[in-house]
């Protein structure tokens, strides 16, 4: 009888699958997978539907991108983080940001390496590693304040560390990683010859005064860093699976031979609609960053009646929650009694993070705000039933 491969024999259904099922049996308020309830841009839209109809876009895409899009990526980083980005040898377009570390990981990572990764982390980046039949060596962030123990990050670099996964502004936690700490990773990054794989898809979700500082701008780290981004966060189309990895032609080179042969191609039309949403004008991205600071201001108001605790993010659309004063049991089954019996969605951390470290993250749960606003005003409705 056939089995599957032992590579992907711990891999189980997602736990955003999981959630979305539990969440739609029991009408819950979805603040669980990070997908936003609205629409994208009514003008990205409508260059999506021109490009539909042009009658030149409906054939396989050249298999690094769209000249449009490689030149609008390599403009948009000049524009913000004033990076000289080749869009010729330093951009690949890939099917999302997903794709994007993962090709990254196959292209430049080793059978036998380690690499370093930050909990909480997305759920695809240890898969991506153990199919690259390397080891995942893990450094957790520690709540409430999710930082980094410097000692304990300095323990995890070793004579086979070959990359560090880097996510900032990071999911869940809502950090915005400081220069002071980028400064830290780079420095041993660049002792131990490390390549940073840095995902920066939350790159335009900040709050306050948080600023993004892309690890590449750093001293010595551009020729080390290759920077992973999509469309879907910052244009609200999720759906698209339009993502881009860009660098030094000479990382780029490892991350376009994995990604021939994941995806060869992403969907033609969508990128030129991702070209021209790359390109709005700064009024663009102040708008879009008013909005979920007010969709940010309805949740914590809900919360600020519900007995959880939180931290305000600095970046992203997230929100860690700890629920010890109003719920005794793990993460996954407080995630069980908010939906069943309050109507709310979470996901519950565990799945991002190793088993030596779960226990960090026992008491949290994570709420997502990228939501219309009436969900969120009927959020504060539900929340408010954890008190009695």
């Amino acid at each position: 009888m056939s089995i599957p491969a032992r590579r992907v024999e711990t891999f189980g259904t997602t736990i955003f699958t999981e959630i979305n099922n539990l969440a739609q049996q029991y009408n819950a308020l979805n603040l669980g997978q990070g997908k936003p309830d609205f629409d994208a841009p009514g003008d990205v839209v409508g260059e999506m539907v021109k490009a539909l109809q042009a009658g030149k876009y409906n054939q396989y895409a050249p298999g690094p991108g769209t000249p449009s899009l490689r030149k609008a990526v390599a403009d948009h980083a000049a524009r913000f983080y004033n990076l000289d980005i080749d869009p010729a040898r330093g951009v690949i377009v890939t099917a999302g940001a997903t794709e994007g570390v993962l090709s990254a990981v196959l292209g430049l990572v080793d059978p036998g390496d380690e690499v370093i990764v930050i909990e909480p982390f997305y759920d695809s980046y240890v898969p991506d590693i153990i199919m690259a039949n390397a080891r995942p060596v893990y450094v957790p962030l520690h709540p409430p304040t999710w930082t980094l123990d410097p000692d304990e990050l300095r323990a995890a670099f070793s004579p086979r560390t070959r990359a560090l996964l880097l996510n900032t502004p990071h999911n869940p936690s809502g950090r915005v990683f400081s220069r002071e700490e980028l400064t830290f990773i780079a420095e041993l990054c660049i002792e131990h010859d490390v390549t940073v794989i840095s995902d920066e898809v939350y790159e335009h979700l900040l709050f306050g005064s948080a600023q993004h500082i892309p690890i590449a701008t750093l001293p010595g780290m551009f020729e080390r860093t290759v920077t992973v981004s999509s469309s879907g966060k910052s244009f609200n189309a999720t759906g698209w699976k339009v993502g881009w990895v860009y660098g030094h032609p000479d990382l780029l080179e490892g991350v376009a031979r994995a990604h021939q042969f994941v995806t060869f191609a992403v969907h033609h039309p969508a990128q030129e609609a991702v070209a021209y949403a790359l390109g709005l004008p700064d009024s663009y991205y102040q708008e879009f960053q008013a909005m979920y600071q007010a969709k940010l201001a309805l949740l914590t108001d809900a919360l600020d009646s519900s007995g959880l605790q939180y931290r305000v993010p600095e970046g992203t659309y997230f929100v860690m929650v700890n629920y010890a004063r109003v719920f005794e049991g793990t993460p996954l089954e407080f995630t069980h009694h908010l939906i069943k019996e309050i109507g709310v969605a979470c996901i519950p951390p565990e799945s991002f993070y190793s088993q030596e470290h779960v226990a960090i993250v026992q008491g949290y749960a994570r709420l997502s705000f990228c939501k219309n606003d009436d969900t969120l005003r009927q959020v504060k409705e539900r929340l408010v039933k954890l008190q009695r």
